[in-house]
């Protein structure tokens, strides 16, 4: 919001500010709301939706759904309403069958829906030291994988009463709606001796007032029309989040999707040409790679910006290794690397209309995750293109897209085929594709993607047997660059390593 308005001023930089500024240490707690602060929208959502489709709803339990969302939730009784519709499709099934519901469901639909200004938030919290609990009206259930996703120190939700590990359809204790939560958060600060005047909380809406009046760092995160208006009055600073996007994309990224693939499809198509003309596959490879990615880009208005990108040329052929977030990832690299690279995608991208056609020119290996022999196999060929052509090739040690910007374990494959090549590392460091194409969605939202590369790293002296601790120094050098981006002269800080090797030009 503008100063005309009378609500505080800021973005994320100013919560950034005011959270490094606090005091630090395990005595200051930030609380959390979760549905439409920590995520967009509501993870009761996704467990619906899942029945839906599933035709798991009644016709009777549809019209009760459908009347209480109409009305809206506006007080203790209304949520007890809207709660008790679930509770009695939940009762009778096990505690440990929704627990698993809750991670599937988390990590297919609700991960993507995280808002990356709050992530922001936390990451910088827990570098202060301070504790971060989640703090929602919505059940564990719902609220659990978010929490160790954030890596939280406590959850407080509404618990459901369950008996020999099977919910019998009640609530255990109070819900955490309005006064229930501001109550709950009360007792934390007190079991845990800390004086809330010194804590932050963070909510949307109106119902969390109290909530936000009991700590002394008060900040209404997209908040509706309601908070917003109390947070003008009470001098609470608003911080208005990127919008996640919803079951049904705007007019605005449909186009912008339909314009990127068709540079893309024009790119192939001049490509192919110059393929035909030459004789080559690989220059049809290279130029659809470069050309369409650079009219695709362009008519999509996406830009690209790159810290290190003296390094995508300094050590080939090498093992570019990237942090996966988004199926736009590859379009990225395609626009970096340019040329004479491949890389590794699961046997089910060969099925991609036009993807898997391209995979398949430019000699992608594809892998059977079930199935490590042969994978194994399949990957031979990159490693003899390495070490006999020159092509580099371009992997995610990850070995799957992350459902939030937390980067997951590093496999080891990537860093075996350096070592049997005898070619460099170089990392390829993703800070927020996630955000111009959402784990699961299909159509684009413009902006900047930001890319780190960071200097090459030597593998002449290593050894397979250490592959595990090699995968580990490097995913500590991506997880330094995401902590705290570079400009272009922190990316140089490897410089000085051992394991860096310089272009000899």
């Amino acid at each position: 919001m503008s100063p005309a308005d009378g609500t505080p001023a800021g973005d994320t930089r100013d919560r950034l500010r005011a959270i490094r500024e606090a005091e630090p240490g395990p005595g200051t707690v930030a609380y959390f709301d979760y549905d439409g602060t920590v995520i967009d929208g509501y993870s009761a959502g996704a467990f619906y939706r899942k029945r839906l489709r599933e035709f798991d709803v009644g016709p009777v339990e549809m019209v009760r759904t459908v009347l209480s969302g109409m009305r809206g939730i506006r007080t203790d009784d209304d949520f007890k309403e809207f709660l008790s519709i679930t509770l009695a499709t939940w009762k009778g099934r096990s505690e440990d069958e929704l627990h698993a519901l809750g991670r599937t469901l988390f990590r297919d639909e609700i991960a993507g829906s995280l808002h990356p200004e709050v992530w922001e938030l936390v990451a910088a919290h827990q570098e202060q030291g301070h504790q971060v609990v989640m703090a929602s009206s919505a059940t564990r259930f719902q609220v659990q994988p978010m929490a160790d996703e954030l890596g939280a120190d406590r959850v407080l939700c509404t618990e459901l009463e369950v008996r020999d590990g099977v919910l019998t359809g009640r609530v255990a204790g109070t819900s955490l709606w309005g006064t229930g939560k501001a109550e709950a958060v009360r007792a934390d600060a007190a079991a845990q001796g800390v004086d809330l005047a010194g804590c932050f909380g963070y909510a949307n809406g109106t119902e969390d007032a109290e909530f936000l009046s009991a700590v002394g760092h008060a900040v209404a995160v997209s908040p509706t029309d309601s908070l917003r208006a109390l947070a003008r009055e009470r001098g609470w600073p608003v911080l208005d989040c990127a919008p996640r996007g919803g079951l049904f994309p705007s007019v605005t990224d449909v186009a912008r999707t339909a314009v990127f693939y068709g540079g893309m499809a024009g790119g192939l198509a001049a490509a192919a040409g110059a393929g035909l003309l030459h004789g080559s596959r690989r220059r049809f490879v290279d130029m659809a790679g470069s050309v369409g990615a650079d009219v695709a880009f362009g008519l999509a208005g996406i830009d690209v910006e790159v810290t290190g990108a003296e390094y995508l040329y300094s050590a080939r052929p090498c093992v570019f290794v990237f942090n996966h977030q988004s199926k736009f990832d590859v379009p990225v690299l395609m626009k970096l690397l340019r040329e004479s690279f491949t890389g590794v995608a699961k046997k089910e991208a060969a099925q991609i209309p036009v993807w898997g056609q391209l995979f398949w020119a430019a000699d992608v290996a594809f892998i059977d995750r079930s199935n490590s022999r042969a994978a194994r196999a399949a990957l031979q060929p990159a490693v003899d293109k390495l070490r006999d052509e020159g092509i580099s090739l371009a992997m995610a040690p990850e070995g799957t897209r992350s459902p939030t910007p937390r980067l997951g374990p590093f496999k080891k494959g990537a860093f075996h085929i350096a070592m049997q090549a005898g070619v460099p590392i170089v990392p390829v460091v993703i800070r927020n594709a996630g955000e111009i194409m959402w784990r699961g969605a299909q159509t684009l939202r413009g902006g900047t993607v930001q890319v780190a590369v960071l200097p090459p790293v030597d593998t002449s002296s290593w050894v397979p047997e250490d592959a595990g601790k090699y995968a580990e120094e490097v995913r500590g050098r991506f997880l330094d660059t995401l902590a705290a981006w570079p400009e272009r002269r922190i990316a140089q800080q490897y410089d000085r390593s051992d394991h860096s090797q310089e272009d000899p030009a």
